[in-house]
């Protein structure tokens, strides 16, 4: 199992409700930044892989009092399934060193096999304050190996030349 964040598309990611000082961005790195919500303590968190993967855990890294309390609902847009509706087996506070703690949710195997897109919608925080800080969010998993027709180099000759 590895971390998922070289398969993330940065780009084509967004959370709603996300401060426009610290977006969800800086929360995908562990290079410093975090993701803060805006007006109240709920946040939509839309990520898209590049290619299909199995999820087996979602790590949050956060401040104790305000992290994440529950991952509410996930979707996830399969191959074969425009969006498929699972649940994390468990998801709570574990214990951090320090002023941070984290959290992880377990993810079911048989849910969350070939996903090409997740949604996670945090329902509220430990304080049940209106902000929810999340300093890392990771993927846990590995990637489903598809033959990508774009990685295919020419050897020699030229297009449409036989031999």
């Amino acid at each position: 199992m590895l971390d998922l964040n070289t398969f993330i598309q940065k780009n084509q990611c967004e959370c709603l409700n996300e401060s426009n000082d610290h977006p969800m961005v800086n929360a995908l790195s562990s290079s410093g930044g975090h993701l803060v919500s805006d007006c109240d303590e709920q946040l939509i968190i839309s990520i898209t892989f590049n290619q299909l993967v199995k999820i087996s855990a979602i790590k949050f890294k956060a401040p104790p009092s305000h992290g994440p309390k529950k991952g509410e609902n996930l979707y996830q847009s399969t191959k074969h399934h425009r969006f498929r509706y699972g649940r994390i087996a468990s998801f709570g506070a574990g214990s951090g060193t320090g002023a941070e703690g984290s959290c992880v949710g377990i993810a079911d195997s048989v849910e969350f096999q070939n996903v090409q897109n997740m949604q996670l919608f945090v329902k509220d925080n430990h304080s049940g304050d209106e902000t929810t800080i999340i300093d890392h969010l990771a993927f846990i998993g590995s990637p489903i190996t598809t033959t990508k027709m774009d990685d295919f180099q020419r050897v020699a000759g030229k297009k449409g030349e036989s031999h």
